[in-house]
């Protein structure tokens, strides 16, 4: 950085954890994964029919094993159904030998169609178009030309539902989502010369999310000054990088930021009362994945026990022999611990702590700490600072 330091500096502080019995949010709304953690009760049966109503959305939801006996049941049904039409017709017309005395000028229907399960078999080849040549139609019926058409339409309909709900199934925006990650954990430290919250997302694959975006929601319970208790009430968190915060050029892992001033909901919050807090901080990104044309969000949240106080993630960008760069994703989630101020007020009372401030705003400073458990040594004025 090659700039002195001015007269204080901020030391080491051990960041608390919250331990598996110290109080705090057992369960959290939206799990890492992205899935949301959330059950409906005593809903009214009359909204159960929505699901029948926006069947396509319903089939594209359903597990895949459903999918499959959906699949299975559909076509054998249609089979077995049309099956009978076509045994009914042979019958009706007295193509039976088991019963019916056939004389020798009777015109059959279908050839070779005397039994439910050669019925069962020319429909099957009709619809799926084999044409095996066993069984065929003689045209001295008309009612089979009707069917024909009417079986032929129906097994179109059937393959393109069919069809689009496995493709629709495959192509899911969320099977996207799965390819990008964010770090376990989020950090606090100092982050050009103000305290920021940060945490790290990765795009695992080469294609780009064009136009992506990144935003967060606050989740706590809080009492409003009526009285009134919001159990999942919601703050907006803003975080972007040193280019912005929209349509981020998602190439290598990005750390995203939160500035911690006076607008922040974590203006309040200090190394020690941290782990004592009962928030969630979900985190969004929205893009449009390049190869499909798709949108898709991918989310995580964070519990206050997972963001750590005082640390710094580690660098995971270089730059190869060759002049490729190049991402090692072992130091993904892992950080070092950073000197580190107490709390935001900690570090507005210490503002000449930044080297980028002039004399005149150090003078312009406040005396003191807020906190005598955050410790301050003196250094000398000609002392240069350590590289980060």
């Amino acid at each position: 950085m090659g700039k002195k330091l001015s007269s204080r500096m901020f030391r080491l502080l051990p960041c608390p954890f919250q331990s598996k019995g110290q109080a705090g949010r057992e369960s959290r709304l939206v799990t890492k994964d992205g899935r949301c953690n959330i059950e409906f009760g005593n809903v009214e049966s009359a909204n159960h029919l929505a699901y029948l109503v926006d069947v396509w959305t319903t089939f594209v939801e359903v597990r895949w094993r459903f999918v499959i006996l959906l699949f299975v049941m559909s076509f054998t049904g249609s089979w077995f159904f049309f099956s009978l039409v076509w045994y009914w017709m042979a019958r009706g017309n007295g193509d039976m030998a088991a019963w019916h005395n056939r004389t020798d000028g009777h015109v059959m229907c279908i050839t070779n169609v005397d039994s439910l399960t050669t019925a069962f078999l020319y429909s099957l080849e009709t619809q799926t178009t084999i044409g095996y040549g066993g069984r065929a139609p003689t045209g001295q019926c008309g009612g089979t030309v009707a069917v024909i058409i009417l079986q032929s339409m129906a097994g179109l309909v059937l393959n393109s539902f069919m069809c689009g709900i496995i493709l629709a199934k495959i192509s899911l925006p969320k099977r996207r989502a799965k390819t990008v990650t964010f770090s376990d954990t989020a950090v606090i430290c100092l982050k050009n010369c103000k305290l920021c919250l940060l945490i790290r997302v990765a795009n695992l694959r080469k294609t780009l999310l064009i136009g992506s975006q990144i935003y967060g929601k606050l989740l706590k319970t809080t009492t409003i000054p009526d009285g009134e208790t919001l159990i999942m009430d919601q703050l907006d968190i803003q975080f972007t990088v040193d280019a912005g915060k929209d349509n981020l050029f998602f190439v290598c892992p990005l750390t995203l930021y939160h500035v911690i001033d006076r607008a922040s909901p974590f203006y309040d919050i200090s190394v020690d009362t941290l782990p004592r807090q009962d928030f969630e901080l979900v985190v969004f990104l929205d893009g449009t994945a390049e190869s499909t044309s798709s949108t898709c969000q991918v989310r995580t949240s964070y519990l206050p026990q997972e963001i750590q106080w005082g640390h710094k993630f580690l660098p995971i960008i270089s730059r190869t022999k060759t002049g490729k760069y190049s991402v090692d994703f072992s130091n993904f989630s892992k950080s070092v611990r950073v000197a580190t101020p107490h709390c935001t007020h900690c570090f507005e009372s210490n503002a000449e702590t930044c080297p980028h401030k002039t004399d005149n705003q150090r003078s312009q400073q406040k005396i003191g700490i807020c906190n005598l458990g955050f410790n301050a040594i003196d250094i000398p004025e000609t002392t240069g600072v350590t590289k980060m």
